[in-house]
């Protein structure tokens, strides 16, 4: 079943990410997982925990929002939650040395947080700032210092700062470019 196939009934809007978003997820399993119910999704950022808000409703036109890439993967299995906890935990203790290197690279951004993906492929800065210099910096310094797949997200007091639409050459989406 390819996504412009797929029905509204099989549509859920899904809370995901530290710092929270709400999108709609294309469910293609025979699961019809309940409202708060954890879930394991993949997005643009890889695998992550989300909670289940809504099943869109049947008379729900998908005319009116844009087509979605991301899909519900599954309900989270203990062992799912228990990864997700390991993960926080790590990302609290990595978060002051995280903002030493900020510091010391000379960077005007303020970290807020850090998420791994579940399947602890990538690792996401969330800093206090508009998408510019600053943050492209600090995705190569990351990079150059072989900390792994880093994506950088700037957040403001009105929550995440959208990503450019356009790729680059390194595979767009996250790498921090300024397009």
């Amino acid at each position: 079943m390819t996504t412009s196939e797929v029905t509204a009934s099989e549509i859920y809007l899904i809370r995901y990410g530290v710092v929270s978003e709400v999108a709609r997820f294309v469910n293609e399993g025979p699961e019809i997982p309940a409202r708060g119910t954890p879930v394991v999704v993949e997005t643009d950022r890889g695998l992550q925990i989300g909670t289940v808000l809504e099943q869109l409703k049947p008379h729900y036109s998908k005319a009116d929002e844009s087509p979605t890439e991301f899909k519900l993967v599954r309900s989270a299995t203990d062992r799912d939650l228990q990864t997700a906890r390991e993960l926080i935990r790590e990302c609290e203790a990595d978060f002051p040395e995280w903002c030493a290197r900020i510091c010391q690279w000379e960077l005007n951004l303020e970290l807020v947080d850090l998420e791994r993906t579940l399947d602890r492929e990538k690792l996401i800065l969330y800093v206090l700032c508009d998408r510019g210099p600053d943050t492209t910096k600090l995705a190569l310094q990351a990079a150059a210092g072989g900390f792994g797949v880093i994506e950088v997200q700037p957040v403001s007091s009105t929550g995440l700062v959208p990503l450019p639409r356009a790729s680059c050459g390194s595979g767009g989406g996250g790498c921090g470019c300024d397009h």
